[in-house]
């Protein structure tokens, strides 16, 4: 089973990343990935009525009737 670590760096100005106090052993051989880190957004952010309740009041009358010209 692979061993996995993950941590969070900050890029230094000259493009350099040290990353210190890692969980492996002298000499082990490790694979580097490295991407961009996404600051998570709080929760229901663009979606304000996520989770809310919901209340039909007419679930069975018309939608908008008076807006069908062929109606009219």
């Amino acid at each position: 089973m692979q061993q996995a670590y993950r941590t969070e760096a900050e890029v230094a100005k000259d493009g350099t990343l040290t990353v210190k106090g890692l969980p492996f052993q002298a000499g082990d051989k490790v694979e580097v990935i490295v991407r961009r880190h996404k600051h998570r957004e709080p929760r229901n952010m663009g979606r304000p009525l996520l989770g809310k309740p919901i209340q039909y009041i007419d679930p069975f009358g018309s939608v908008a009737e008076e807006d069908w010209e062929v109606l009219k």
